[in-house]
């Protein structure tokens, strides 16, 4: 039998040729070949794994050449550079490192925030031209200044640490950040406008999705406190980088330190070239102790696979066996759209979850089940999650997650139930997959309907009054929006109901906001997945 081979593509260190070579897995070792898309995809055919970092981008051109390709594997967290849709229809399992950055990424945002506060790079400017500014730079102590943390899991809750050491109070916006672990960690979980009022600076530590996009807008801004600084490290986008430098010009913000931008490479920005502003090229991740822990991590978690099927940290699958895989594939499914929705229903903190597997299902792999839905569930809030590191995130996050298996009877021979009981309320939803292999709705909050999942989809909860249906449809029909299918449900007549519609294309926040304010209506929201 051949030994499977490891085409190395971007500069990884050269310690993980032999974490590959100790393993019984050939390696071509071509740090540069990545930066050229048409000669990776000219021999990509010959490998059974791609190790890679940011500089290999692994497109739906790329992936049509790789007939033999198994894995990829990314040396840190960011997997925008491979087409995972692409990837995942043909097979090829995507893993990565979601922790291995963490510490060198924290400390990095500390080092600005100390830079930041003394101006130490415009300073050393200063005093290496010759000229000696004593009284010019005037900096701020951070002893007992207040830290504002937008996101607080792995790397936020490290931070956290490092500046309450530094005799700095804590306070953190992070809506699936449970009070008790807020509490274990000695910070302060609060709302985002407050955090805002109140920190004299501070750093972002969330990943970017639409509901993080310009997270810090120019709304936000005006409501900072005058004179803060801000940090990211983050992800590019979380800023809105022109009221930034409008608030600094303005002189309310009286500092920012980025080392992540809208548009890297960053060769202009509106925050360049101005006299409070620190940057740095995307350096979260640089150091040797960081570089070394990926890429000998990623080694070990792609030979495992390809020498004996071990999946780890991968984002596009499940740790299942090869034997569990056809049955247990569609409940996968079935769980992970479960979970996405009621996370994109879910607005207040997350304090526990609860997968009830009944029937056939409770016999299966349910820890695949269980992580597939928390995977849904915290998507929304956190894009790079996956299957197999959603436990621990949620646990970082103080979320706690019950499981368990009945042989009770239900109307189906498999039900997965999910219960999600956060600060304010507690929603459940049930499933079942059919013999098409479809996975489908059948309950939410005790209340009977069926329903697939489909792309685009609306979810209202009603009063159960004579004219909403009609009044509903009309509406959609007026704004041009077409209804495919519609489940109705209901408790009992004239009490709770909700309608789950499947439509074609989208709905604006217009159209939505019209359905909202139907007399019937409780809530509406238009659904993805």
């Amino acid at each position: 039998m051949m030994a499977p081979r490891v085409l190395i593509s971007d500069k990884i260190s050269p310690a993980s040729v032999k974490i590959f070579t100790d393993r019984g897995v050939e390696v071509d070792y071509q740090p540069d070949l990545g930066k050229d898309r048409d000669a990776l995809a000219a021999i990509i055919g010959q490998y059974d794994g791609l190790a890679i970092r940011s500089a290999t981008k692994v497109t739906s051109k790329v992936l049509a050449q790789a007939g033999n390709l198994k894995v990829i594997g990314r040396a840190g967290i960011g997997v925008d550079n491979v087409d995972i849709p692409a990837a995942t229809q043909r097979g090829v399992i995507v893993m990565n490192t979601p922790f291995g950055n963490s510490i060198t990424t924290a400390e990095h945002a500390i080092a600005l925030l100390l830079a930041l506060s003394r101006e130490i790079p415009a300073a050393d400017q200063s005093t290496q031209a010759g000229k000696w500014e004593k009284t010019r730079f005037l900096g701020v102590e951070i002893t007992g200044k207040t830290l504002g943390l937008i996101g607080c899991g792995n790397i936020g809750s490290i931070v956290s640490d490092r500046a309450l050491g530094l005799r700095m109070k804590v306070i953190a916006f992070d809506p699936f950040l449970s009070h008790e672990r807020a509490q274990d960690l000695g910070v302060e979980k609060v709302e985002l406008d407050d955090l805002l009022g109140r920190a004299d600076f501070i750093t972002l530590h969330t990943p970017l999705t639409e509901k993080t996009k310009n997270i810090v807008s120019a709304t936000a801004l005006n409501k900072t406190k005058k004179g803060v600084r801000i940090i990211n490290c983050a992800r590019g986008g979380l800023v809105d980088e022109a009221a930034l430098r409008v608030a600094l010009d303005s002189g309310h913000v009286a500092g920012a330190a980025f080392d992540v931008f809208s548009t890297e490479p960053a060769t202009e920005n509106p925050l360049f070239g101005h006299p409070h502003v620190i940057c740095t090229p995307h350096l979260g991740a640089s150091t040797m102790e960081a570089q070394e822990n990926v890429a000998l991590q990623i080694a070990e978690q792609m030979s495992d696979y390809l020498t004996r099927g071990a999946i780890t940290n991968a984002v596009n699958f499940p740790s299942i066996t090869a034997e569990e895989a056809p049955k247990l594939r569609p409940f996968i499914t079935l769980a992970e759209k479960l979970g996405s929705f009621a996370g994109q229903l879910t607005e207040t903190g997350i304090t526990s979850v609860r997968i009830t597997c009944q029937g056939e299902v409770a016999h299966m792999n349910t820890r695949a089940l269980t992580s597939a839905a928390i995977a849904g569930l915290l998507r929304p809030m956190l894009a790079d999650i996956n299957v197999v590191s959603a436990p621990s995130v949620a646990k970082e996050r103080g979320i706690v997650i019950e499981e368990t298996t009945s042989e009770a009877d239900s109307d189906y021979d498999a039900l997965v139930t999910l219960t999600v009981i956060t600060e304010k309320l507690e929603r459940t939803v049930s499933g079942t997959v059919f013999g098409d292999g479809k996975p489908r709705i059948v309950e939410i909050k005790g209340i009977k309907v069926d329903a697939e999942f489909a792309p685009s989809m609306i979810y209202v909860a009603n009063e159960d009054k004579p004219g909403f249906v009609g009044s509903f449809a009309s509406l959609l029909g007026e704004a041009g929006v077409n209804i495919a299918t519609f489940a109705l449900g209901r408790l009992s007549q004239g009490g709770d109901a909700i309608a789950l519609v499947q439509i074609d294309g989208t709905v604006s926040d217009a159209v939505m906001d019209k359905v909202r304010k139907l007399p019937q209506v409780r809530m509406a929201k238009p659904l993805a997945f």
